[in-house]
């Protein structure tokens, strides 16, 4: 039996958390679930997403950790998320699937708000001017820096410029992530990521499926 639809306006569900903590994995047993439900989703990522924001990707996620100043990376990444949420993002909402989106704005106020003094506020700004939009649920998958970074260089793919920041920059982040989940708290959940893949993803079910209800 095909599973209800969500009323015409579609569901934006984003995954967020350190590098290594699971949430790409996670992202993609839930689009499975859904599908296997008869729910029409679609499954994307950020930065990409689409054509132009793909080509960005390539630009951010390699190479030398100084290749690009922090503000030059937050003008990258909101341009791919402005293609992506044009292209992508919002014709399937409009359409009334469910996206599931592997990190979103989240991201850059962590990535790029935590490296210089007042960086969050021009993360905010330009968020507000270009893109307005978050997610109707976040999911927060949490793990100890530590082990989030050495699962991610374990993992390689040559998409490690951010990972060559290090420890600190992980820990740093993952606190702020935790910071978020308190100052957005009415669209996210925060899911302990330090356990076995079914454990994980179980929760992430029971979160989406309680927003769907």
């Amino acid at each position: 039996m095909r599973a209800p639809d969500t009323g015409g306006r579609g569901l934006f569900v984003s995954f967020e958390g350190i590098d290594g903590s699971g949430k790409s994995t996670q992202a993609r047993l839930l689009f499975e679930h859904l599908t296997a439900l008869g729910h029409d989703a679609i499954l994307t990522r950020e930065p990409g997403g689409s054509a132009g924001a793909e080509q960005i990707r390539a630009l951010v996620l390699s190479g030398d950790v100084d290749r690009w100043s922090p503000e030059t990376e937050l003008l990258l990444f909101t341009a791919a998320r402005r293609d992506h949420l044009e292209r992508t993002i919002r014709p399937a909402l409009a359409a009334g699937r469910i996206v599931i989106c592997d990190r979103f704005a989240d991201s850059t106020r962590m990535y790029q708000g935590l490296r210089g003094p007042g960086l969050r506020r021009c993360v905010e700004a330009l968020h507000d001017l270009m893109i307005a939009q978050e997610p109707d649920l976040t999911l927060l998958i949490d793990m100890e820096a530590g082990t989030g970074l050495s699962r991610a260089i374990e993992r390689g793919g040559g998409e490690d410029r951010f990972e060559a920041f290090g420890g600190d920059l992980q820990a740093a982040m993952r606190q702020g992530f935790l910071a978020l989940a308190k100052e957005f708290a009415p669209r996210f959940r925060v899911i302990d990521g330090a356990r076995d893949i079914d454990a994980v993803a179980q929760d992430v079910r029971a979160a989406v499926a309680e927003r769907l209800a």
